[in-house]
């Protein structure tokens, strides 16, 4: 319930912000302010700043208060299907990852909070149930879950501009064991995520960096068979 009202919260504040009623520069209401106009709790108003934190939408200083950033603008970065063409492609892809996220994985053991906890969680059930034909979206979900868990928005960013191309890249290089209509692939890539989660929820840093590298390492070696 609390991440549903937070993100109403987020949604009103948005709306403001993106229509430039709360301009660059301009304070966010206090804590009291918009616990009334949103008719929510503290934890709720809270929650729904770290969100546009999250989001580079606005800034916190101790003792201030919450200001609005510049709205960001499009990143010009993205790996279209026109950049990826070749196999030698989707392996320097993976090379890629595998720096980055890997990276990310420490990073959100250690900065993870309970909202990102719950999308983490989330993100790994939809997995579980997704079945091979929304295999390539829950996956994704899950990367990007771990890439907002770090409070850096920039690895957030980044994943977003790969997009689920990242995943399903890859897998189209794979043979047929390695498919997500597999039954064994995919719960082999269920424990290789788990083993993922246990560690940023336990605050594992070098657990949660080891997991992803040995997972996105298990997909290199796959694709280079």
């Amino acid at each position: 319930m609390t991440t549903t009202l937070a993100h109403r919260v987020v949604a009103g504040l948005k709306d403001k912000i993106l229509s430039g009623d709360l301009e660059p520069g301009a304070r966010l209401p206090s804590e009291s302010e918009l616990i009334e106009e949103f008719a929510v709790s503290r934890t709720v108003v809270r929650e729904a700043v770290t969100r546009l934190r999250a989001e580079g939408l606005v800034e916190t200083f101790q003792g201030r208060g919450s200001f609005v950033l510049s709205v960001p603008q499009p990143s010009g970065f993205t790996a279209e299907q026109v950049t990826v063409r070749t196999h030698d492609d989707v392996l320097a892809m993976v090379d890629f990852r595998l720096g980055v996220e890997s990276e990310a994985a420490a990073l959100a053991a250690l900065h993870h909070g309970e909202a990102d906890a719950r999308a983490i969680r989330a993100a790994l059930e939809d997995f579980t149930r997704a079945g091979h034909e929304g295999a390539v979206e829950a996956d994704f979900d899950f990367h990007r879950a771990i890439a907002r868990a770090t409070g850096n928005h920039f690895y957030a960013d980044l994943l977003g501009s790969l997009g689920p191309l990242m995943i399903m890249l890859p897998r189209t290089r794979l043979a047929t064991e390695y498919s997500v209509s597999d039954a064994t692939h995919v719960q082999r890539l269920l424990r290789e995520h788990e083993a993922i989660a246990d560690a940023v929820l336990a605050g594992d840093a070098e657990t949660a960096r080891a997991a992803m590298r040995v997972h996105l390492g298990n997909t290199r070696r796959r694709l280079a068979r």
